[in-house]
């Protein structure tokens, strides 16, 4: 605990507060251009790594890509791990958490009258899943939880095409890292992930959700409140039936040797449009969630995430970002399965109204929970206190 006061007691130097990103934001400018848009930087990451595919060529592209266009002469290899993770680091899922777990109607029953039969069809597949993971047994309420783990992110591999040919950049080098994450009920979370040389805070006090890393800052996120990622990907089974409490049953799919129930489950019209950034404007972002049929675990989770972004003077291009991951190794912890092992595989797709051309980005992240303990003694919501910066922000003139 005593790291935690310690970063209770930082303070981040000021930065312009900008949307949490939910596709890739590498910062490749110095300080003095930490005012240019994220997208824009976006943009141009991909611009000159296309140039680089068509016309630097080879290895060697990589290095003179990175010493020929930026003044501070950040490595490849830098951009690379940036961009992993802005990615994988800490999105957050599509759609805030409908109610406080107490009063879910997952919990309470439901009458199927009336009712379509694709929504009473989830209702039953997640009643199944919490009843797997012992949840519905659970003598003891969980008011806080603390998880520790590894992480290796394997750096990106981009598909280039122009329409009449395709060129493949990239090598399968990665990064190893760890994790530290704490949660506490209501919506609270605080996670600190180191990856390389890099290290990313990210947390909510259960009404601002933040973020913050060395090349970019301190950064909130707009729209509504959303729970992390990593915390409904096997390691908090409440939040994740919560999350699904208005799914829809699509069917069913085989993933690797399981036979699968999917559920869909999409943010609203008006939670898309409070996240437009500028000339970025959110479509969509959708959740899905495959139970297995056998074992009514959670055994895969994807969201897919579309972005229109109109800037003066230029075509409109599309940005849809697909995040997969496949858990395992779910062992029991006090009496609940949580899913110690996974595979994250992130999938950048950029693409034009008009245009043939198309850029694809692939990246992966290997991750093992070592440790998690529910209810942490002396775990307060003082732990969870924003960054001085982010009011210092929201009360200048």
């Amino acid at each position: 605990m005593a790291s935690r006061a310690r970063r209770k007691q930082q303070r981040w130097c000021t930065q312009p507060l900008t949307p949490l990103m939910e596709g890739p934001d590498p910062e490749m400018q110095d300080e003095s251009n930490k005012k240019e848009s994220s997208w824009e930087l976006i943009r141009e990451w991909f611009r000159l790594q296309k140039g680089l595919g068509f016309h630097g060529g080879g290895g060697g592209g990589s290095s003179s890509f990175s010493l020929s266009l930026y003044s501070n002469n950040i490595p490849a290899k830098t951009q690379d791990l940036r961009l992993l993770l802005g990615v994988l680091g800490c999105p957050l899922a599509p759609i805030p958490l409908p109610l406080p777990l107490a009063t879910d109607p997952l919990r309470r029953g439901f009458h199927i009258k009336d009712i379509p039969i694709e929504t009473s069809s989830a209702r039953y597949i997640i009643q199944q899943y919490l009843a797997a993971t012992g949840c519905l047994k659970q003598e003891k309420e969980t008011k806080n939880m603390y998880a520790a783990g590894t992480t290796k992110m394997i750096c990106c591999e981009t598909e280039i095409s122009t329409g009449k040919s395709v060129k493949s950049l990239g090598t399968r080098s990665g990064e190893n890292g760890c994790f530290v994450l704490w949660q506490m009920s209501p919506g609270m979370w605080s996670l600190e992930l180191v990856v390389g040389c890099n290290k990313v805070v990210a947390g909510s006090n259960g009404k601002i959700v933040w973020r913050h890393t060395p090349w970019l800052g301190t950064n909130a996120a707009k729209g509504p409140h959303r729970p992390l990622r990593r915390i409904i990907q096997g390691l908090d089974p409440k939040s994740t039936a919560s999350l699904f409490g208005k799914a829809q049953c699509l069917g069913e799919k085989r993933i690797g040797e399981d036979d699968c129930f999917v559920l869909k489950v999409a943010a609203d019209r008006a939670a898309v449009v409070e996240r437009n950034e500028g000339p970025a404007e959110v479509i969509r972002h959708v959740l899905y969630g495959y139970f297995s049929q056998k074992s009514g675990l959670l055994v895969y989770l994807e969201d897919s995430h579309l972005t229109r972004v109109q800037s003066p003077g230029n075509d409109t291009v599309y940005w849809e970002t697909t995040i997969g991951t496949r858990l395992r190794d779910y062992r029991d912890v006090d009496s609940v399965m949580i899913a110690h092992e996974g595979r994250t595989v992130a999938t950048v797709f950029r693409f034009g109204e008009e245009s043939m051309q198309h850029v694809r980005t692939r990246m992966e992240e290997l991750w093992v929970i070592d440790d998690v303990v529910f209810n942490v003694p002396g775990l307060s919501i003082d732990c969870f206190i924003p960054p001085a910066d982010i009011f210092d922000v929201d009360n200048s003139p």
